[in-house]
């Protein structure tokens, strides 16, 4: 992106800080209005930390965070025009549900009457007409995630943080609310909302942009397809696919690629001229059951209408995910076939050298 492009608006050069839990470590990233970042990681690879450096919560050590151009680490909480979404949903107890919701605007000095018009909207926004009048303690779990998220929508903040709104919801309702979030977040088309998970599938179906992150660093940066398609590194491959992708060692020898006893020609790809050892990233949707490759079965799990089977291989362990419920036994020998063209390929240290 151009430093002069005017659709920037929260800029983060070589940001750090120092945590008891996941410090961040020299973190360059520039982030548009108008859009939605999904943050992918493990549990403890520094998305939370990240959201509460910029809400002000944590401490920068070095390196700098802007809103245009203006310097956040100089503003207090309260004047960031933040809005933040927790994992574990916060409402007052002791308020309605219309109450919750127009609570910040309030504080803002807005009328009972303004507040509570804007409250409204956003509950209907996030399906709660309706329910204006009650307690959250009548409401179920969904329900009161949804009126966190209309309270912390209302208050149309420049930024809004989600930490894993989602995780802590039954599978049905994550479900539901996932397929909902894109037409509640394109409210705010001003704005710019960060939104964080551990799970690969709501990363890509939910953001414009994807940021992976691992132990407090980024990793990559770019549209969710083409960072699973090319993943920059192995860690970024086994980060963005569930199941994960299956590293394995290899030779590549003029143009070939030796796997075990298997050689693969990888005619009309890029040219490669790299010889010796490499890494190679095996897609679990590139293993299919009948086929020249002999696998022993270790272990098979069923994720809801496929089946994860796990797989000793010649040259090395891998995991096969076969569309539909099938039983597997451990120690059972199948044949099963590699799809060359979903195979991924990286250097010894872990970087990507291939292109589609």
């Amino acid at each position: 992106m151009q430093e002069d492009s005017v659709n920037v608006m929260l800029v983060l050069k070589n940001l750090s800080t120092v945590d008891r839990k996941r410090s961040l470590s020299n973190l360059n990233v520039e982030l548009e209005s108008g859009k939605i970042y999904t943050i992918l990681g493990r549990t403890g690879a520094g998305k939370t930390e990240l959201l509460r450096t910029l809400m002000g919560l944590d401490m920068i050590t070095s390196g700098s965070l802007e809103l245009d151009g203006q310097d956040l680490a100089r503003l207090p909480v309260r004047k960031r025009e933040m809005s933040m979404v927790y994992q574990q949903f916060i409402n007052y107890p002791h308020l309605s549900v219309l109450q919750n919701v127009a609570f910040p605007l309030r504080r803002q000095g807005h009328s009972v009457e303004g507040a509570n018009e804007h409250a409204i909207s956003a509950l209907t926004l996030v399906g709660l007409s309706g329910f204006e009048d009650r307690m959250p303690r009548e409401l179920s779990g969904g329900q009161q995630q949804r009126v966190a998220i209309a309270r912390a929508i209302v208050k149309r903040a420049r930024i809004l943080l989600m930490d894993e709104p989602l995780a802590n919801l039954d599978y049905k309702l994550r479900e539901k609310l996932r397929e909902e979030f894109p037409r509640l977040l394109a409210e705010n088309t001003d704005g710019i909302i960060i939104y964080t998970t551990t799970e690969p599938a709501e990363a890509m179906q939910l953001g414009d942009e994807m940021i992976v992150m691992h132990e407090g660093q980024i990793l990559t940066k770019g549209a969710p397809e083409q960072i699973f398609e090319v993943p920059a590194s192995v860690e970024v491959a086994k980060l963005i696919s569930d199941p994960p992708v299956s590293i394995v060692k290899g030779e590549f020898v003029d143009g070939q690629l030796v796997l075990g006893k298997k050689t693969i020609e990888f005619s009309g790809e890029p040219e490669i001229t790299l010889n010796g050892t490499i890494q190679v990233g095996i897609r679990p949707d590139a293993l299919s059951v009948g086929g020249d490759t002999v696998a022993e079965v270790i272990l098979s799990e069923f994720s809801g209408s496929d089946t994860i089977v796990h797989l000793s291989l010649e040259f090395g362990p891998a995991v096969m995910l076969v569309e539909g419920i099938h039983e597997f036994k451990p120690d059972q020998s199948i044949s099963v076939s590699l799809d060359t063209s979903r195979l991924l390929l990286f250097t010894a240290d872990g970087k990507n050298i291939t292109e589609r």
